[in-house]
Protein backbone atom coordinates (compact mmCIF):
# COMPACT_ATOMS: atom_id res chain seq x y z
CA UNK A 1 0.00 0.00 0.00
CA UNK A 2 2.58 2.30 0.94
CA UNK A 3 4.66 1.82 -2.28
CA UNK A 4 1.46 2.59 -4.04
CA UNK A 5 0.97 5.70 -2.66
CA UNK A 6 4.84 6.96 -3.24
CA UNK A 7 4.87 5.59 -6.72
CA UNK A 8 1.12 8.07 -7.21
CA UNK A 9 3.23 10.57 -5.96
CA UNK A 10 6.14 10.39 -8.39
CA UNK A 11 3.91 10.22 -11.10
CA UNK A 12 1.94 13.11 -9.94
CA UNK A 13 5.01 15.17 -9.72
CA UNK A 14 6.99 14.03 -13.24
CA UNK A 15 3.16 15.48 -15.13
CA UNK A 16 3.00 18.65 -13.26
CA UNK A 17 7.10 18.55 -14.09
CA UNK A 18 5.97 18.37 -17.41
CA UNK A 19 3.23 19.85 -18.20
CA UNK A 20 5.10 23.30 -16.14
CA UNK A 21 8.10 23.17 -18.09
CA UNK A 22 6.65 23.04 -21.20
CA UNK A 23 4.26 25.67 -20.40
CA UNK A 24 7.28 27.69 -19.45
CA UNK A 25 9.56 26.90 -22.70
CA UNK A 26 6.79 27.02 -25.39
CA UNK A 27 3.65 29.06 -24.09
CA UNK A 28 5.88 31.28 -21.24
CA UNK A 29 9.09 33.50 -21.96
CA UNK A 30 11.44 30.63 -23.16
CA UNK A 31 15.10 29.81 -22.17
CA UNK A 32 16.66 33.06 -24.16
CA UNK A 33 19.26 33.63 -21.32
CA UNK A 34 20.88 32.43 -18.13
CA UNK A 35 18.15 33.82 -15.90
CA UNK A 36 15.29 31.64 -17.66
CA UNK A 37 17.45 28.91 -16.93
CA UNK A 38 17.70 29.37 -13.74
CA UNK A 39 13.84 29.82 -13.46
CA UNK A 40 12.91 26.51 -15.38
CA UNK A 41 15.56 24.75 -13.16
CA UNK A 42 13.09 26.48 -10.25
CA UNK A 43 10.02 24.98 -11.71
CA UNK A 44 11.92 21.32 -11.98
CA UNK A 45 12.71 21.43 -8.56
CA UNK A 46 9.66 22.64 -6.77
CA UNK A 47 7.44 20.06 -8.68
CA UNK A 48 9.98 17.47 -8.08
CA UNK A 49 8.97 18.36 -4.35
CA UNK A 50 5.48 17.14 -4.90
CA UNK A 51 6.91 13.69 -4.64
CA UNK A 52 8.53 14.05 -0.85
CA UNK A 53 6.72 12.87 1.94
CA UNK A 54 3.31 14.26 3.57
CA UNK A 55 4.71 15.59 5.67
CA UNK A 56 6.34 18.73 4.14
CA UNK A 57 3.70 19.68 1.95
CA UNK A 58 4.10 23.08 4.10
CA UNK A 59 7.45 23.82 2.88
CA UNK A 60 6.30 22.53 -0.68
CA UNK A 61 2.87 24.82 -0.78
CA UNK A 62 5.94 27.64 0.45
CA UNK A 63 7.99 26.97 -2.07
CA UNK A 64 5.16 27.14 -4.98
CA UNK A 65 3.86 30.56 -3.24
CA UNK A 66 7.55 31.91 -3.73
CA UNK A 67 7.71 30.74 -7.38
CA UNK A 68 4.74 31.90 -8.15
CA UNK A 69 6.24 35.53 -7.18
CA UNK A 70 9.62 34.76 -9.12
CA UNK A 71 7.81 33.53 -12.06
CA UNK A 72 5.46 36.22 -11.94
CA UNK A 73 2.64 33.60 -12.24
CA UNK A 74 2.95 30.36 -14.32
CA UNK A 75 4.05 27.07 -12.71
CA UNK A 76 -0.36 26.42 -12.15
CA UNK A 77 -0.68 22.65 -12.54
CA UNK A 78 2.29 22.10 -9.41
CA UNK A 79 0.89 24.85 -7.41
CA UNK A 80 -2.63 23.53 -7.71
CA UNK A 81 -1.09 19.69 -6.99
CA UNK A 82 0.97 21.58 -3.90
CA UNK A 83 -2.28 23.50 -2.43
CA UNK A 84 -4.58 20.45 -2.60
CA UNK A 85 -1.79 18.38 -0.58
CA UNK A 86 -1.60 21.00 1.78
CA UNK A 87 -5.27 20.82 2.35
CA UNK A 88 -5.30 16.76 2.40
CA UNK A 89 -2.07 16.31 4.79
CA UNK A 90 -2.31 19.16 6.84
CA UNK A 91 -4.26 20.21 9.81
CA UNK A 92 -4.30 23.50 12.01
CA UNK A 93 -2.05 26.37 11.76
CA UNK A 94 0.49 24.44 9.02
CA UNK A 95 -2.83 23.41 6.37
CA UNK A 96 -3.91 27.54 7.15
CA UNK A 97 -0.30 29.20 6.39
CA UNK A 98 0.12 27.15 3.68
CA UNK A 99 -3.06 28.24 1.79
CA UNK A 100 -1.67 31.81 2.54
CA UNK A 101 1.75 31.01 1.35
CA UNK A 102 0.00 30.41 -1.68
CA UNK A 103 -2.65 32.98 -2.24
CA UNK A 104 -0.12 35.50 -1.34
CA UNK A 105 2.54 34.31 -3.90
CA UNK A 106 -0.46 34.82 -6.26
CA UNK A 107 -1.49 38.51 -5.47
CA UNK A 108 1.75 39.30 -5.25
CA UNK A 109 2.70 38.12 -8.94
CA UNK A 110 -0.43 40.19 -10.07
CA UNK A 111 0.99 43.52 -8.31
CA UNK A 112 4.25 42.86 -10.20
CA UNK A 113 2.86 41.91 -13.61
CA UNK A 114 0.11 45.03 -13.34
CA UNK A 115 2.51 47.96 -12.14
CA UNK A 116 -0.39 49.41 -10.90
CA UNK A 117 -2.67 49.08 -7.99
CA UNK A 118 -4.64 45.91 -6.79
CA UNK A 119 -7.66 44.36 -8.82
CA UNK A 120 -9.69 42.50 -5.86
CA UNK A 121 -12.20 40.87 -8.39
CA UNK A 122 -9.17 39.77 -10.19
CA UNK A 123 -7.30 38.83 -6.99
CA UNK A 124 -9.95 36.99 -5.40
CA UNK A 125 -11.08 34.54 -8.72
CA UNK A 126 -7.21 33.48 -9.07
CA UNK A 127 -6.75 33.18 -5.13
CA UNK A 128 -10.56 30.97 -5.51
CA UNK A 129 -10.03 29.26 -8.47
CA UNK A 130 -5.72 28.37 -7.87
CA UNK A 131 -5.44 28.08 -4.19
CA UNK A 132 -8.73 27.92 -2.24
CA UNK A 133 -10.42 25.19 -4.22
CA UNK A 134 -7.68 22.78 -4.53
CA UNK A 135 -7.27 23.01 -0.73
CA UNK A 136 -10.99 22.75 -0.11
CA UNK A 137 -10.76 19.25 -2.26
CA UNK A 138 -8.27 18.17 -0.02
CA UNK A 139 -9.52 19.33 3.03
CA UNK A 140 -13.04 17.02 1.41
CA UNK A 141 -11.26 13.92 0.68
CA UNK A 142 -9.56 13.72 3.94
CA UNK A 143 -13.08 14.18 5.71
CA UNK A 144 -14.22 11.79 3.80
CA UNK A 145 -11.97 9.19 3.88
CA UNK A 146 -12.17 9.60 7.81
CA UNK A 147 -16.12 9.38 7.85
CA UNK A 148 -15.92 6.36 5.60
CA UNK A 149 -13.54 4.67 8.13
CA UNK A 150 -15.68 5.69 10.99
CA UNK A 151 -18.40 4.17 9.47
CA UNK A 152 -16.42 0.98 9.01
CA UNK A 153 -15.77 1.08 12.23
CA UNK A 154 -18.91 1.21 13.16
CA UNK A 155 -20.16 -1.38 11.07
CA UNK A 156 -17.61 -3.45 13.07
CA UNK A 157 -18.04 -3.17 15.86
CA UNK A 158 -22.03 -3.49 15.86
CA UNK A 159 -20.93 -6.67 13.63
CA UNK A 160 -19.09 -7.95 16.58
CA UNK A 161 -21.98 -6.96 18.82
CA UNK A 162 -24.60 -8.86 16.96
CA UNK A 163 -22.11 -12.32 17.41
CA UNK A 164 -22.15 -11.54 21.01
CA UNK A 165 -26.21 -11.23 20.88
CA UNK A 166 -26.09 -14.85 18.93
CA UNK A 167 -23.84 -16.02 21.44
CA UNK A 168 -26.07 -15.21 23.88
CA UNK A 169 -28.97 -17.18 22.37
CA UNK A 170 -27.43 -20.13 21.33
CA UNK A 171 -26.10 -20.18 25.54
CA UNK A 172 -30.13 -19.68 26.23
CA UNK A 173 -31.43 -21.96 23.61
CA UNK A 174 -28.76 -24.67 24.87
CA UNK A 175 -29.73 -24.08 28.95
CA UNK A 176 -33.40 -24.51 26.93
CA UNK A 177 -32.69 -27.96 25.69
CA UNK A 178 -30.50 -28.72 28.33
CA UNK A 179 -33.72 -28.31 30.59
CA UNK A 180 -35.82 -30.13 27.84
CA UNK A 181 -33.66 -33.30 28.41
CA UNK A 182 -33.51 -33.03 32.07
CA UNK A 183 -37.63 -32.51 32.49
CA UNK A 184 -38.24 -35.55 29.73
CA UNK A 185 -35.90 -37.89 29.11
CA UNK A 186 -34.40 -38.05 32.35
CA UNK A 187 -37.78 -38.94 34.24
CA UNK A 188 -38.59 -41.88 31.30
CA UNK A 189 -35.05 -43.31 32.27
CA UNK A 190 -35.26 -43.01 35.41
CA UNK A 191 -38.81 -44.88 35.48
CA UNK A 192 -37.48 -47.80 33.24
CA UNK A 193 -34.26 -48.22 35.28
CA UNK A 194 -36.97 -48.33 38.99
CA UNK A 195 -39.30 -50.54 36.98
CA UNK A 196 -36.72 -53.34 35.85
CA UNK A 197 -35.64 -52.82 39.59
CA UNK A 198 -38.76 -53.72 40.76
CA UNK A 199 -39.44 -56.56 38.41
CA UNK A 200 -36.19 -58.29 38.99
CA UNK A 201 -36.94 -57.97 42.42
CA UNK A 202 -40.33 -59.94 42.22
CA UNK A 203 -38.65 -62.13 39.98
CA UNK A 204 -35.40 -62.77 41.71
CA UNK A 205 -37.55 -63.82 44.79
CA UNK A 206 -39.69 -66.82 43.24
CA UNK A 207 -37.70 -67.83 39.88
CA UNK A 208 -33.69 -67.39 41.01
CA UNK A 209 -32.13 -68.24 37.96
CA UNK A 210 -34.86 -67.28 35.52
CA UNK A 211 -32.89 -65.75 32.46
CA UNK A 212 -35.53 -62.88 32.23
CA UNK A 213 -33.85 -61.39 35.85
CA UNK A 214 -30.87 -61.29 33.87
CA UNK A 215 -32.25 -59.39 31.02
CA UNK A 216 -33.97 -57.10 33.93
CA UNK A 217 -30.97 -56.27 35.49
CA UNK A 218 -28.92 -55.59 32.44
CA UNK A 219 -31.89 -53.24 31.76
CA UNK A 220 -31.34 -51.83 35.02
CA UNK A 221 -27.84 -51.13 34.21
CA UNK A 222 -27.92 -49.50 31.05
CA UNK A 223 -30.47 -46.65 32.03
CA UNK A 224 -28.09 -45.79 35.06
CA UNK A 225 -25.36 -45.79 32.04
CA UNK A 226 -27.70 -43.61 29.95
CA UNK A 227 -28.33 -40.89 33.22
CA UNK A 228 -24.68 -40.85 33.73
CA UNK A 229 -24.11 -39.87 29.70
CA UNK A 230 -27.18 -37.74 30.10
CA UNK A 231 -25.67 -36.16 32.88
CA UNK A 232 -22.99 -35.53 30.67
CA UNK A 233 -24.63 -34.24 27.66
CA UNK A 234 -26.11 -31.24 29.92
CA UNK A 235 -23.31 -30.22 31.31
CA UNK A 236 -21.82 -29.36 27.73
CA UNK A 237 -24.82 -28.01 26.90
CA UNK A 238 -23.98 -25.78 29.89
CA UNK A 239 -21.54 -24.64 28.15
CA UNK A 240 -18.91 -26.70 31.16
CA UNK A 241 -16.50 -28.66 28.31
CA UNK A 242 -14.66 -30.24 30.92
CA UNK A 243 -13.75 -34.15 29.14
CA UNK A 244 -12.50 -35.34 32.75
CA UNK A 245 -15.53 -37.11 33.46
CA UNK A 246 -16.49 -38.10 30.09
CA UNK A 247 -15.78 -42.07 29.10
CA UNK A 248 -12.74 -42.99 27.00
CA UNK A 249 -11.02 -46.04 25.35
CA UNK A 250 -10.34 -47.21 29.44
CA UNK A 251 -13.86 -47.77 29.99
CA UNK A 252 -14.37 -49.80 26.89
CA UNK A 253 -14.70 -52.87 28.93
CA UNK A 254 -17.50 -51.74 31.36
CA UNK A 255 -19.31 -51.07 28.08
CA UNK A 256 -18.64 -54.19 26.45
CA UNK A 257 -19.89 -55.80 29.66
CA UNK A 258 -23.21 -53.56 29.41
CA UNK A 259 -23.54 -55.03 25.90
CA UNK A 260 -23.07 -58.63 27.01
CA UNK A 261 -25.75 -57.88 29.57
CA UNK A 262 -28.13 -57.61 26.90
CA UNK A 263 -27.18 -60.77 25.62
CA UNK A 264 -24.44 -60.50 22.55
CA UNK A 265 -21.15 -61.49 23.50
CA UNK A 266 -18.38 -59.46 22.47
CA UNK A 267 -14.68 -59.82 22.19
CA UNK A 268 -12.09 -57.32 22.63
CA UNK A 269 -8.79 -57.06 20.89
CA UNK A 270 -6.21 -55.20 21.20
CA UNK A 271 -3.02 -54.91 18.96
CA UNK A 272 0.29 -52.64 19.29
CA UNK A 273 1.22 -50.77 21.94
CA UNK A 274 -1.47 -48.27 23.56
CA UNK A 275 -0.83 -45.25 24.61
CA UNK A 276 -2.50 -41.67 25.51
CA UNK A 277 -4.57 -39.92 23.22
CA UNK A 278 -6.19 -36.96 23.32
CA UNK A 279 -9.32 -35.90 25.17
CA UNK A 280 -11.47 -35.14 22.87
CA UNK A 281 -10.37 -37.96 20.57
CA UNK A 282 -10.57 -40.64 23.39
CA UNK A 283 -14.47 -39.85 23.79
CA UNK A 284 -15.04 -39.96 19.78
CA UNK A 285 -13.14 -42.92 19.77
CA UNK A 286 -15.49 -44.31 22.55
CA UNK A 287 -18.94 -43.11 20.99
CA UNK A 288 -17.59 -44.79 18.04
CA UNK A 289 -17.54 -47.97 19.35
CA UNK A 290 -20.75 -47.55 21.11
CA UNK A 291 -22.70 -46.65 17.70
CA UNK A 292 -20.80 -49.65 16.41
CA UNK A 293 -22.36 -51.98 18.94
CA UNK A 294 -25.44 -50.04 18.71
CA UNK A 295 -25.54 -51.09 15.31
CA UNK A 296 -24.65 -54.79 15.96
CA UNK A 297 -27.14 -55.15 18.15
CA UNK A 298 -29.81 -53.47 15.71
CA UNK A 299 -29.18 -55.55 12.43
CA UNK A 300 -26.59 -58.30 13.43
CA UNK A 301 -27.39 -61.98 13.86
CA UNK A 302 -26.75 -62.13 17.53
CA UNK A 303 -23.43 -63.90 17.18
CA UNK A 304 -20.32 -62.62 18.85
CA UNK A 305 -19.31 -59.22 17.91
CA UNK A 306 -15.17 -58.44 17.50
CA UNK A 307 -14.10 -55.31 18.41
CA UNK A 308 -10.57 -54.01 17.50
CA UNK A 309 -8.15 -51.68 18.37
CA UNK A 310 -4.92 -51.06 16.33
CA UNK A 311 -2.07 -49.06 17.30
CA UNK A 312 0.18 -47.61 14.54
CA UNK A 313 3.02 -45.04 15.05
CA UNK A 314 0.82 -42.63 13.35
CA UNK A 315 -2.73 -43.67 13.27
CA UNK A 316 -5.59 -45.23 15.68
CA UNK A 317 -8.11 -47.97 13.66
CA UNK A 318 -10.48 -49.06 15.27
CA UNK A 319 -12.85 -52.03 13.40
CA UNK A 320 -15.96 -54.60 14.65
CA UNK A 321 -16.85 -56.94 13.19
CA UNK A 322 -20.49 -58.57 13.64
CA UNK A 323 -22.82 -61.10 11.34
CA UNK A 324 -25.15 -59.87 9.21
CA UNK A 325 -28.95 -60.34 10.31
CA UNK A 326 -32.32 -59.91 7.98
CA UNK A 327 -30.87 -56.20 6.48
CA UNK A 328 -27.34 -54.54 7.40
CA UNK A 329 -26.98 -51.12 9.13
CA UNK A 330 -27.89 -48.47 6.38
CA UNK A 331 -26.12 -44.96 5.86
CA UNK A 332 -28.99 -43.43 8.24
CA UNK A 333 -31.14 -45.37 10.96
CA UNK A 334 -34.03 -45.37 12.12
CA UNK A 335 -32.64 -42.75 14.78
CA UNK A 336 -31.29 -40.71 11.88
CA UNK A 337 -27.64 -41.23 12.88
CA UNK A 338 -25.76 -44.78 12.46
CA UNK A 339 -22.89 -44.73 10.00
CA UNK A 340 -23.35 -41.47 9.38
CA UNK A 341 -22.80 -40.46 12.72
CA UNK A 342 -19.58 -42.74 12.76
CA UNK A 343 -18.51 -40.48 9.63
CA UNK A 344 -19.28 -37.91 11.29
CA UNK A 345 -17.65 -37.96 14.57
CA UNK A 346 -14.19 -39.49 12.35
CA UNK A 347 -14.35 -36.60 10.10
CA UNK A 348 -13.71 -34.34 13.07
CA UNK A 349 -10.14 -35.53 13.43
CA UNK A 350 -9.82 -36.21 9.42
CA UNK A 351 -10.20 -39.85 9.99
CA UNK A 352 -11.69 -42.03 7.33
CA UNK A 353 -13.87 -44.93 7.56
CA UNK A 354 -15.23 -48.22 5.10
CA UNK A 355 -17.19 -50.51 5.85
CA UNK A 356 -19.43 -53.13 4.37
CA UNK A 357 -19.19 -57.24 3.87
CA UNK A 358 -15.97 -58.83 4.25
CA UNK A 359 -14.90 -61.72 2.99
CA UNK A 360 -16.85 -64.06 5.40
CA UNK A 361 -19.70 -61.91 4.75
CA UNK A 362 -19.74 -60.32 7.93
CA UNK A 363 -20.60 -56.87 8.28
CA UNK A 364 -17.44 -54.70 9.16
CA UNK A 365 -16.71 -51.29 10.41
CA UNK A 366 -13.20 -49.75 10.13
CA UNK A 367 -12.74 -46.08 11.21
CA UNK A 368 -8.76 -44.91 11.43
CA UNK A 369 -7.65 -41.79 12.70
CA UNK A 370 -4.38 -40.01 12.47
CA UNK A 371 -2.11 -38.95 15.43
CA UNK A 372 0.75 -37.46 16.70
CA UNK A 373 3.91 -40.49 17.28
CA UNK A 374 4.71 -41.10 20.57
CA UNK A 375 6.71 -38.55 21.84
CA UNK A 376 6.20 -35.72 19.81
CA UNK A 377 4.21 -32.87 21.55
CA UNK A 378 1.07 -31.30 20.07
Amino acid sequence: MRRSLVGQSVLVAAVCLVVDSLSFVMLGPGVRNLPDLLLLVVIISIDAALALPAQVSGWVALAHGLAAVALLGGNDAGRLIAGYRAGAWLRGWSAFASLFAISGGIVVSNLLVRHGPASWLVDSLQIGSNAVLPWLVGRYTTARRAYIDAMRHRREVEARDAAVEVEKAVAHERTAIARDLHDVISHHVSAIGVHAGAARMRLGAVQAGNGVVDSLAAVEAASRSAMVDLRTMLDLLHGNSDTTNQPGLDNLEELLENVRGSGLATRLSVLGAPRPVPGSLDIALYRITQEMLTNALRHGDGHPVEVEIRYFDTSITLATRNGIGGGGPTEVDGTGRGLAGIRTRAAMFHGSVSHGPDADNRWETVVTVPVLPTGVAS
